[in-house]
C-alpha cells in the first residue's frame, strides 16, 4: 500500500504551466481559424443549440425583474398621466369658471355704468363686497372703500336691479351697509301705478319686504312696482325698490299688510354703485344705534 502511494507521489506529469501554454495557443488558433475561415460555424452552432436551454434558464431571473419593473414603470406611468389629467380638468374647469364669473362681473359693471348714464344727479362709487357678516338677524354687506373714496352714512347701494341698502357705518377703508331686507332698515316709497306714499321695513320673512301702516282700503294689489319717493332725501326719488306679491288686509283694524320681493340681487352680485348724495339725506349714527331713514 505504502509503496503504491510513494509511486503517486513521484509518478511525473505535464507540469500546469505547459498545459496553460498550449491551452493559451489552442484558443489563438482557434480564434485566427474563426476569424479567418467558416470552419469553426457548424461548431459555434451545435454549442450555441446545446447552451440555448441553460441561457434560458440562467436569464429567468433577469426576465422577470425586467418584467416586475416594466410593469411597476407602466402602472406608475398609468397614474401620473392619470393625476396629469385630472388636474389639467380641474384647472380647465377653474378657467372655465373665471372666465365666466369675468363675464357676468363684466356685464354687470356695465350695467352699472348704464345706471350711472340714467342718473348723472349724483356722483357714483364703485364698490366690491369683501364679505357679508354671519348673522341670523341682520342683513350686512361690507364693502372695500369708505371715507377716503367719499362715503358716508345714509348713502344708497344700488344695482341695475334698483336700491340694494344703506350705507350705515364707515371706516377709512370700509363700508358696511343694511340691505333693504334687514329688520333695521326703513325706506319711504311709492307705488308706481298710483303715486301712493308707503314705508318699506325690512321684513321677519328671508329676502322679503314688509310695507305695514297703510289703511285697508289702499289702493294696492299684487304686481304693484315699488320705487323710492324721495321723501325725507335720503333715497333719491324713482329708484326701483320691490314688487308687490301679498296684501293681507284687516278690516276690523282698519290697517292692510303688504309682502314684496326686491328688485335688487344683493346675494348674486359683488359689485354695487353708492350714491354720493349730500349728507344732510342722511346723518352718521353711533355704533351703538341702529340707522334708519327719517321717515321711520
Amino acid at each position: 500500500m505504502a509503496r503504491d502511494l510513494d509511486l503517486e507521489l513521484f509518478r511525473r506529469s505535464v507540469p500546469a504551466e505547459v498545459k496553460l501554454v498550449l491551452l493559451g495557443l489552442l484558443c489563438v488558433v482557434l480564434l485566427v481559424v474563426d476569424a479567418h475561415s467558416r470552419m469553426l460555424n457548424p461548431v459555434r452552432q451545435t454549442l450555441s443549440m446545446l447552451m440555448y436551454p441553460v441561457q434560458r434558464v440562467v436569464m429567468i431571473p433577469r426576465d422577470v425583474v425586467t418584467l416586475v419593473h416594466d410593469y411597476t414603470n407602466a402602472a406608475r406611468m398609468l397614474q401620473q398621466e392619470s393625476d396629469d389629467l385630472r388636474r389639467q380638468r380641474i384647472e380647465l374647469a377653474q378657467v372655465i369658471t373665471n372666465a365666466a364669473q369675468l363675464t357676468t362681473e363684466n356685464a354687470q359693471l356695465r350695467r352699472l355704468l348704464g345706471v350711472v348714464e340714467q342718473r348723472p344727479a349724483y356722483p357714483t362709487v364703485v364698490v366690491e363686497v369683501l364679505y357679508e357678516p354671519a348673522s341670523a338677524y341682520r342683513r350686512r354687506l361690507v364693502f372695500n372703500k369708505g371715507t377716503r373714496d367719499g362715503i358716508a352714512p345714509g348713502m344708497p347701494v344700488i344695482d341695475e336691479g334698483g336700491v340694494v341698502g344703506q350705507v350705515i357705518r364707515v371706516t377709512p377703508f370700509t363700508a358696511e351697509a343694511a340691505m333693504l331686507t334687514d329688520e333695521q332698515l326703513a325706506i319711504p316709497v311709492q307705488l308706481l301705478r298710483n303715486g301712493l306714499r308707503l314705508i318699506a321695513f325690512g321684513s321677519t320673512v328671508p329676502g322679503k319686504l314688509e310695507v305695514r301702516y297703510f289703511s285697508s282700503d289702499a289702493d294696492i294689489r299684487e304686481g304693484d312696482v315699488l320705487v323710492t319717493s324721495g321723501v325725507g332725501g335720503g333715497f333719491p326719488a324713482g329708484l326701483s325698490v320691490a314688487t308687490v306679491q301679498t296684501v293681507e288686509r284687516d278690516a276690523a283694524s282698519g290697517f292692510a299688510r303688504a309682502l314684496a320681493q326686491p328688485t335688487a340681487f344683493p346675494g348674486r352680485y359683488r359689485h354695487f354703485l353708492v350714491l354720493k348724495v349730500p349728507s344732510a339725506a342722511g346723518q352718521a349714527t353711533s355704533d351703538s344705534q341702529e340707522p334708519v331713514s327719517e321717515t321711520r
